[in-house]
């Protein structure tokens, strides 16, 4: 099946990881060296909401629409090269996509091999579902979805990479997906081209862990790396590349003379992104991401090898939208003195003139202190107000921002509002879910032609236990101890699950990892970052990447759309937990430097 000049691998690039990437990174992936399957992730938990107004507005929508000028550009080299297109681009309405690209085809004069695959959307199907026992329990919650009254507006299974895998074997030279695993763009790729079966459990989990790598573009390549110094440049920092063995083992790297970097540090931070335990669980195998060794081959490539799977659980992941009521939010600069007797009276103010606080179903008051005494400049006397209220009566909501403003001439001194009033926008919330597989079939649609292809997992799929990758490891280091910034020795990733966040955190040698394994527990944590002690969080062990990961569960409320925090993905969490000072020993700092 091997169909590239480079038989001993498949090389896969990737040119988005989200909706609102870099425009001309396809054309730069296909251009700038040699690769065999070009894949673009653009759907998040966010913007399957985003695709639904869009589909709202035009029935004929839900897609990722950028996706149609980057392959109206790239389509005819792809064809000529044998390049492979894979992509989630399709949304909400992989046909509708499908369709447009023929169109595009056509006024290109090219005659590619189209498929798309459905079978993720579950919006028509809700009721024949519960009918079957599936109640769509919010996985944080506790509560099914009937029994919360919730109305869904979109409702994606997230499928695994055999539906890819049999497009590609019947000859499609571009496939788009609906809701499938980010990482299966590549995993499917690899399963096609190296034949391998439904329980080939270590390959495929070494696959899975390449995408989930390479999932979300230049995050691998040096992007959102916390050792800046380690960066070269960020002037057209390249995108990530991984060169897929048939044993499971890859190479992560990038096309030559590109910025950024790719080092075994960008690698640990992908890996650590938007995980929970380190059995990471996708459609078609569980990767134990405490397994893989990472080693710098040289520069801009590092190997990843060792890989094991698990079976694939029995359920997959839901990714559910449900209307939520209505949200108004005014930020107010706060200057000078007495901000906490600004603050107060404006609350006071602004909740008597609408009738009292309590008729909301929800108001969020935020106080954010960045100013500083004796201020050298107008903004170092600076604070903000944050205010927002929710309520399923978008009328209740509708007065907040006009009440606001109606203040301006009549309150504190110093009013002055970051922005206009603005009408409510509807709250979206997210409600996480699991489905089982075996209600599941992806069809693959290709020509006049449908290939049916089974979602669940393979019939008494089991294996030996696996035993993480467990390096030895020296005892704590004690010594002299310095003050500093956590962040000078200890480098993070953060993002979000949900209404959760995770936050890693990973060494850069053995010792600073026994002090990190030691000194970082759960309840120290929260001293550190006192605003998430109130959340339940647990803690992990990657000793292979030198690494722990914590799961912060509840803090990003009802998901990214919904969340009242002004980062409301938690993309912001490691880099506040480097910035506070801590004493560390001495000789683990002078290792690092």
């Amino acid at each position: 099946m091997n169909h590239a000049s480079a038989n001993d691998r498949l090389i896969i690039a990737n040119c988005s990881g989200f909706y609102g990437d870099r425009i001309d990174a396809a054309k730069e992936m296909v251009e700038g060296g040699p690769i065999h399957v070009l894949s673009g992730d653009y759907l998040a938990e966010l913007t399957m909401a985003i695709l639904k107004k869009d589909a709202l507005k035009d029935p004929g929508l839900g897609y990722a629409r950028t996706f149609l000028r980057q392959m109206e550009a790239v389509m005819g080299p792809c064809l000529d090269r044998k390049i492979r297109v894979v992509s989630n681009a399709g949304g909400l309405h992989p046909s509708a996509m499908a369709e447009k690209l023929h169109e595009i085809a056509g006024k290109l004069g090219l005659h590619p091999t189209i498929a798309c695959i459905t079978g993720d959307d579950l919006m028509d199907r809700l009721d024949e579902l519960h009918d079957k026992g599936e109640a769509f329990i919010h996985m944080d919650r506790g509560i099914g979805l009937n029994e919360a009254g919730a109305v869904p507006i979109t409702a994606n299974a997230y499928l695994g990479g055999w539906g890819i895998a049999a497009a590609l074997a019947e000859g499609a030279d571009i496939v788009i997906c609906g809701r499938v695993a980010d990482a299966a763009l590549v995993a499917g790729p690899a399963a096609w081209h190296f034949g391998w079966a439904k329980d080939d459990w270590d390959r495929l989990a070494g696959a899975y862990a390449a995408g989930h790598i390479i999932e979300c573009g230049a995050q691998a390549t040096g992007g959102n790396y916390s050792f800046i110094d380690e960066v070269p440049t960020y002037k057209n920092i390249g995108f990530p590349i991984a060169e897929i063995f048939e044993d499971g083992r890859f190479v992560i790297t990038k096309h030559p003379g590109t910025g950024g970097v790719v080092s075994t540090g960008t690698l640990t931070a992908q890996l650590l992104y938007e995980i929970r335990e380190p059995g990471y669980l996708t459609p078609d195998v569980t990767v134990r991401l405490d397994t893989l060794k990472l080693v710098q081959e040289g520069p801009d490539r590092v190997l990843a090898s060792g890989t094991k799977g698990e079976p694939a659980p029995e359920t997959t992941k839901v990714c559910i939208n449900i209307a939520g009521g209505y949200r108004s939010a005014m930020t107010l600069i706060l200057t000078g003195l007495d901000i906490e007797k600004k603050a107060k009276a404006i609350e006071e103010t602004l909740f008597a003139s609408l009738g009292g606080k309590q008729q909301f179903e929800g108001a969020d008051v935020r106080l954010i202190r960045q100013d500083k005494e004796d201020p050298s400049t107008n903004e170092e006397a600076f604070a903000y107000l944050q205010i927002t209220v929710t309520d399923p009566d978008e009328k209740k909501v509708a007065p907040f921002s006009r009440r606001f403003v109606e203040l301006t001439l009549a309150s504190i001194p110093g009013f002055t509002p970051t922005g206009p009033p603005s009408r409510p926008s509807q709250v979206i919330v997210h409600w996480p879910s699991l489905v089982s597989k075996v209600h599941l079939r992806q069809r693959v649609h290709i020509g006049d032609k449908t290939v049916t292809v089974e979602e669940a997992a393979p019939a008494g799929g089991s294996k030996e236990p696996v035993r993480p990758y467990a390096p030895q490891m020296p005892d704590h280091t004690d010594g002299p101890t310095v003050r500093l910034p956590l962040g000078r020795v200890f480098a993070t990733r953060s993002g979000d699950k949900g209404g959760n966040a995770n936050l890693g955190i990973w060494a850069k040698t053995p010792e600073a990892y026994s002090f990190l394994q030691a000194f970082l527990t759960t309840e120290k944590l929260k001293e550190l970052l006192p605003d998430c002690a109130a959340y339940e969080i647990e803690r992990y062990h990657l000793p292979n990447l030198l690494a722990l990961n914590f799961y912060i569960r509840g803090i990003l409320g009802d998901g990214a759309a919904a969340s009242l925090r002004i980062d409301p993905q938690g993309k912001t969490l490691g880099e506040y937990l480097r910035a506070r000072v801590i004493d560390m020993p001495e000789a683990i700092v002078l290792k690092t430097r």
